[in-house]
């Protein structure tokens, strides 16, 4: 069986390297890019992110790389956002308000509440709020977070949430999108698991197409 091609998205911010790697080593072929003509060859498309919200935001637009998301988004076909990653792709942020994010999901991103340690750094429980097979095996696992704002979402999409002075939508899916506000490129075998639960997913939709 060939391994799903997966386009890691440069544009300024992430873990690229350490996403990459994960995705090898959970059966995907993976490789980093920049360029929005060779990441729509791919499989499916991985949009990291460390950083703020606005400037995450800007540089994606900036890259060229938004349209390539919607489109790609629109038919249905797999991405993955991770962290910062995910955020932008609603549609505002707390912590950048006049810069949009992408839209692609109905939501927006809130500042974590102020009774508790900002930024949310270290692991929490994982608790699953709907049947989803990319939770296979992970019940009650541990991930590991480093954030400062979570999504509000607007629309039933939340798979998995925890508990950080309020409740946080820690893996959500909606169509051919799936993201994490955790990192599962630093979540060792949780999300080592994860992730091979998503590449799985991306070959079984690859074949079926």
């Amino acid at each position: 069986m060939t391994a799903p091609r997966i386009a890691v998205l440069d544009y300024g911010a992430g873990n690229l390297r350490s996403m990459e790697k994960a995705l090898v080593r959970a059966g995907g072929d993976a490789f980093v890019t920049s360029d929005a003509d060779e990441a729509a060859k791919a499989d499916a498309l991985v949009v990291p992110g460390v950083g703020n919200f606005g400037q995450c935001a800007t540089r994606f637009r900036d890259e060229g790389l938004a349209e390539l998301a919607r489109t790609w988004v629109d038919d249905g076909r797999p991405l993955l956002g991770v962290c910062v990653g995910m955020q932008i792709l609603y549609e505002s942020s707390e912590e950048a308000p006049d810069t949009p994010g992408l839209g692609l999901l109905a939501g927006r991103v809130r500042r974590l509440p102020s009774d508790v340690t900002v930024p949310h750094m270290g692991w929490n429980t994982l608790e699953p709020v709907a049947d989803d097979r990319l939770l296979e095996g992970l019940a009650g696992a541990h991930a590991y977070f480093v954030h400062s704002y979570y999504v509000e979402p607007d629309d039933d999409h939340v798979v998995a949430t925890c508990d950080y002075g309020a409740r946080i939508a820690a893996l959500v899916r909606a169509g051919g999108v799936v993201a994490t506000q955790f990192h599962p490129e630093k979540s060792s075998d949780v999300g080592a698991r994860l992730l091979a639960n998503w590449v799985a997913d991306v070959a079984h939709r690859e074949r079926a197409a």
